[in-house]
């Protein structure tokens, strides 16, 4: 009887050449002894023949080669497994590096756009500060030229080319006060003091040497005497459109230049006649 071992396993170990041809030989030494047993039985009958058979023990050897794949596989899982720790950690590290990077962008921008709006703050406050001083000298300068009387109806119309510095009492003081707000935001409705709309501007400038205009450009178009684009002088009031259905007013302030709040786009500007030639004028100084 064979002492081999039965070894579980789910795939049937491969037999060699070696193991086959071993396992035939052992088979035809059965077969051979069998033979002479059973002719030996025949010739003594009477006296029966005992003969033990060594057979190969294999279970050493495969329990050896069974081990060893074991140890392989164990060891291939436990590679792979390290191999996947890395690969977690390494996209972990990766994804907070990325986080990181973008924390510290959005920090560098939010830093950019404080330090932009502060320099754009102190510009405001320092351009503001500027008018303010300006129109503090302007009304000081108002009080003082109020007694000297309107320098506008009683004086000889002069041409359009007339210099501002020839401007005097109240006509120099409307052209100083609307070349003040030069660089104020344009604001439909708006009547300062640093936004105005075009009619809001005039009706201001002519408000600083006690002078109250209508508040729309209509109706500022007729409230004083009309007079030809060739004579106009400084604080004369322009008008674009009808007289009496004005679309838009500005004030003249010499040289060839009018101050009007013209649009968002420009704000208040000092413009030429030229830029947009006026319709009409009238003069109530």
């Amino acid at each position: 009887m064979s002492h081999t071992a039965h070894i579980r396993s789910h795939r049937k170990p491969r037999r060699s050449a070696s193991n086959i041809a071993m396992r035939a030989g052992v088979a035809g030494g059965v077969l051979g002894t069998l033979a002479v047993t059973g002719a030996s039985g025949s010739a003594n009958a009477a006296e029966p023949v005992t003969q033990t058979l060594e057979l190969p023990t294999l279970t050493a050897d495969l329990a050896a080669q069974v081990a060893q794949s074991a140890d392989v596989t164990q060891q291939a899982a436990a590679d792979y497994e390290l191999q996947a720790e890395r690969d977690a950690a390494a996209a972990r590290a990766a994804k907070e590096a990325e986080a990181d990077l973008a924390e510290a962008k959005k920090k560098a921008e939010e830093k950019k756009k404080a330090e932009e709006a502060a320099r754009k703050a102190a510009a405001e406050r320092a351009e503001r500060a500027a008018r303010d001083a300006e129109r503090a000298a302007l009304s000081a300068s108002v009080e003082v030229s109020s007694g000297s009387g309107s320098s506008g109806s009683g004086s000889a119309s002069v041409g359009a080319g007339v210099s501002a510095s020839t401007a005097t009492g109240s006509a120099a003081a409307v052209v100083s006060f609307v070349r003040a707000q030069v660089g104020d935001a344009y604001v439909s409705g708006g009547t300062g003091p640093n936004s105005w709309d075009c009619s809001g501007l005039v009706q201001a400038a002519f408000r600083q040497v006690g002078i109250d205009l209508p508040r729309v450009s209509q109706a500022q178009s007729t409230a004083g005497t009309q007079v030809s684009l060739d004579s106009l002088q400084p604080g004369d009031i322009l008008y674009w459109g009808g007289a009496g259905s004005a679309y838009h007013v500005g004030v003249y302030v010499g040289d060839g230049m009018f101050v009007g709040a013209q649009n968002p786009s420009t704000g208040v500007a000092l413009k030429s006649l030229s830029y947009d030639p006026p319709s009409g004028a009238v003069r109530v100084l």
